[in-house]
């Protein structure tokens, strides 16, 4: 019996081709917007994975400085320190600021703030691409390659000048911004201090002089021998302090951070592989109404309707196949070209073409059902 789908195929090559490049487009958007969101949820970890810290400590009643303000005075190191299971233990500021290059073009950053002499380095070395990291306590810088910056460039930042001093590697925000790195003191100079208008009002209005000598979170490691809940369980009762461990952490940063953004993403996922076996569904529909009369002819000639069903449910399904690796070449094509990180899977991918062939099966249907109406009288009547 020759095989019908295949010469059904090779008599329209190249419309089944380019039909299946079309749709393979559609489907390589789908992978994009999959590895957006991936890409979300690894910069998500990032800084986290980087500072290594068992607890945060932050603001009561707040979620912490990614999600939510968050200030604490900078003793409170010093006092954390004191607990029993206390090891280490860091201040740290959280602030988006925004740069600008020669070009005068702006670049959104979040600074980190952090003590060079402390006993935390959020800088990882692994990531570290050139230069070094703080050393000073003044006007010196870290920034990501993201950042475009180079090693010991110039900077403004509020009313001072700092040198770049260090390049690292795709170091980025829970938000996809580029990370700096100044230090404690700079950073609560740019983030917590008055200008001298805002000074010269609050005097006149009563008001106290500033402080500056505060933080948006303490993190802190642990001795060996006491874990994390214990620990966090007793700050939270005698200090007054909302304690999070790093997988807490790390899940705040998941579902109050991206979640809005993953669940849009995943809805236009939805939609678009939606639209996909929909569009698959009409151009098999079509092509069956192109060749309907063949159909009529070989239901008059007694090829059986579980032949001609196949051939339908093969191209349609052949048409998904060709559809889902142009895709994928689309896919890795293109991603490096957008501004977020893109993070594409084999897993994601396996999945995706399981969900395609699914789709492209109940299309077929679509064809199936033109196939049983059709009459063989027709053929004839041709």
């Amino acid at each position: 019996m020759i095989h019908l789908a295949y010469q059904d195929i090779r008599h329209t090559l190249s419309k089944f081709l380019v039909t299946a490049m079309g749709v393979g487009m559609l489907l390589g958007i789908v992978l994009i917007m999959i590895g957006v969101y991936r890409g979300m949820v690894d910069d998500a970890r990032i800084l986290l994975n980087d500072i290594q810290a068992d607890l945060w400590i932050v603001q009561q009643d707040t979620l912490g400085p990614f999600a939510e303000s968050s200030r604490l005075h900078q003793d409170t190191q010093d006092t954390l320190k004191s607990l029993d299971g206390i090891d280490k233990a860091a201040a740290l500021t959280f602030q988006n600021l925004q740069l600008y290059n020669r070009q005068q073009q702006a670049i959104r950053v979040l600074a980190v703030g952090y003590d060079p002499a402390g006993d935390f380095q959020p800088v990882s070395p692994e990531r570290l691409i050139q230069g070094r990291a703080l050393r000073a306590q003044h006007y010196e810088m870290v920034v990501t390659d993201k950042t475009g910056f180079q090693l010991g460039e110039q900077i403004a930042l509020g009313r001072d000048t700092y040198s770049v001093v260090g390049v690292t590697r795709g170091t980025v925000s829970s938000s996809g911004d580029p990370l700096i790195y100044i230090s404690l003191k700079d950073a609560q100079n740019v983030q917590f201090s008055y200008s001298n208008p805002r000074i010269r009002s609050d005097r006149a209005r009563g008001i106290g002089g500033q402080q500056t000598q505060l933080v948006n979170t303490v993190v802190a490691t642990l001795r060996p021998g006491y874990t994390p809940v214990a620990v966090a369980s007793e700050i939270e009762t005698w200090k007054h302090f909302t304690t999070y461990t790093q997988s807490e952490q790390a899940t705040i940063l998941s579902r109050n951070v991206i979640e809005r953004s993953s669940k849009q993403i995943g809805l236009f996922t939805a939609i678009l592989v939606l639209v996909s076996g929909i569009i698959i569904g009409l151009i098999i529909y079509t092509m069956t109404l192109e060749k309907i009369k063949e159909i009529s002819i070989m239901k008059l000639i007694g090829i059986p309707n579980r032949l001609v069903i196949k051939m339908i449910v093969q191209e349609t399904l052949l048409l998904g196949a060709i559809a889902f690796v142009f895709g994928n070449f689309f896919a890795h094509l293109i991603y490096s070209q957008f501004p977020k990180r893109v993070v594409l899977l084999w897993n994601d991918s396996l999945a995706l073409f399981s969900v395609i062939l699914a789709a492209s099966f109940l299309a077929s249907l679509v064809g199936v059902y033109k196939v049983m109406k059709a009459d063989p009288a027709t053929a004839i009547g041709g």
